[in-house]
């Protein structure tokens, strides 16, 4: 059944691609442990704990390097975040966080009072605060679409971007999928309806690039941003924002010498403190190793793994989304009555690491995990459930 999707999927969405193999052996990830949760941080590479390394060698001998030459990382660092995004370098501001990033983003737009400021329901903190100030300032009407009960988000959000007799629509907040469980929220088939509202479109694509394709030219949003330390198997306190080139005269969060006026194209959102020889070396690894192997290659590899567990937790009689609701990459799955108390830590106790989000177990595989991880993620899932899990995949690297 999952193989059949698969197939399925890549007919449909990535024709002619192939999956890349388990990179385990680029990763500390021991054999005994099923490490499922890159939709809250990944392991580092060892190519990218490597890098981090040799800038922290350059900081501690700051004698032996020339630091004139720690520019030319932040410029490698936004060449390789523009790369997975289908930009131009000089879209791309390097900033701390994806909190800043919105900030950023809330502080530069400016919109016609009275209208609607849209998002789903239980959206991430780091998208609403900075958009709830904004709808103050401008007496805008923040729109929540709820959780739609047949898991179709996308449905539900072009009908209440198309709703009539609706105030008009002026700043959609939106992501690829819901961060909670991986519910596809197709930006494919709502970016051209927020366009033809007339609203400006943001983007959280923080639990998106590194896992799918992304592409700012399809989607065309005003800003999007997404860190380092989940799917781009990067560190923490870098991330990025992508600003359109008719936003790119605007007022940054942070005053330095380094993002003044003069600063070219979205390098005016730049963050203070930008040239950091750890953090920088380690980001663009990362990056890089992500473009190496291919977003398209990456999402096919993570939907077989993703259909595998789905076939084993339905199995244990958990709920999960239709597989066209569904990123590739994140598997949401519900227990009626809410999941059993405690059951992440009796998972990670047996070296099966998930996480609770909402109401959902949430599982996301990447690049380092194989059938052995969801083999031994099932038999723990079933022995916490209460059930005999069998043998219900075949372990397989």
């Amino acid at each position: 059944m999952a193989a059949s999707r698969t197939i399925l999927y890549a007919c449909l969405v990535m024709p002619s691609v192939e999956a890349i193999p388990c990179q385990r052996h680029l990763f500390e990830v021991p054999a005994d442990v099923a490490y499922l949760d890159a939709a809250a941080w990944s392991p580092l590479p060892r190519a990218v704990r490597a890098a981090g390394e040799a800038g922290i060698l350059m900081k501690s001998q700051p004698w032996t390097y020339p630091r004139t030459g720690i520019p030319v990382h932040a410029e490698r660092t936004r060449a390789a975040a523009a790369q997975l995004i289908g930009a131009g370098a000089d879209d791309i501001a390097i900033v701390g966080s994806v909190s800043h990033a919105m900030a950023t983003a809330a502080r530069n737009l400016v919109p016609a009072p009275g209208g609607r400021l849209l998002r789903v329901e239980d959206e991430f903190p780091s998208l609403r605060y900075a958009f709830d100030r904004l709808a103050t300032a401008h007496d805008l009407f923040v729109e929540e679409v709820p959780r739609p009960p047949d898991g179709d988000w996308t449905r539900a959000v072009l009908e209440a971007i198309r709703r009539p007799a609706a105030n008009p629509l002026a700043i959609a907040t939106l992501t690829p999928l819901h961060w909670t469980d991986g519910g596809l929220i197709d930006l494919d088939r709502l970016a051209p309806a927020v366009h033809a509202s007339g609203a400006a479109l943001v983007i959280d694509a923080t639990q998106a690039v590194g896992a799918m394709p992304v592409d700012v030219a399809r989607w065309r949003p005003d800003f999007l941003a997404f860190p380092t330390y989940k799917w781009a198997l990067g560190p923490y306190g870098v991330a990025f924002l992508y600003a359109a080139p008719h936003r790119q005269q605007g007022v940054p969060i942070e005053e330095h010498t380094g993002n003044r006026s003069s600063a070219v194209g979205a390098r005016r959102y730049d963050r203070g403190e930008l040239n950091d020889p750890v953090a920088l070396a380690m980001a663009a690894t990362g990056l890089e190793l992500i473009a190496a192997w291919g977003a398209p290659s990456i999402a096919m590899r993570l939907r077989g793994l993703t259909d595998h567990l789905a076939d084993g937790v339905a199995e244990l009689g958990l709920a999960i989304p239709q597989p066209h609701l569904r990123a590739g990459h994140i598997l949401g799955a519900r227990v009626r009555g809410g999941l059993p108390k405690h059951l992440v830590d009796h998972l990670q106790a047996a070296n099966v690491f998930v996480s609770e989000r909402s109401g959902a177990l949430r599982f996301s595989p990447h690049v380092w995990a194989d059938l052995d991880d969801v083999t031994r993620c099932l038999a723990a899932l079933a022995h916490g459930l209460g059930h005999d899990a069998g043998n219900r995949t075949e372990a397989s690297g």
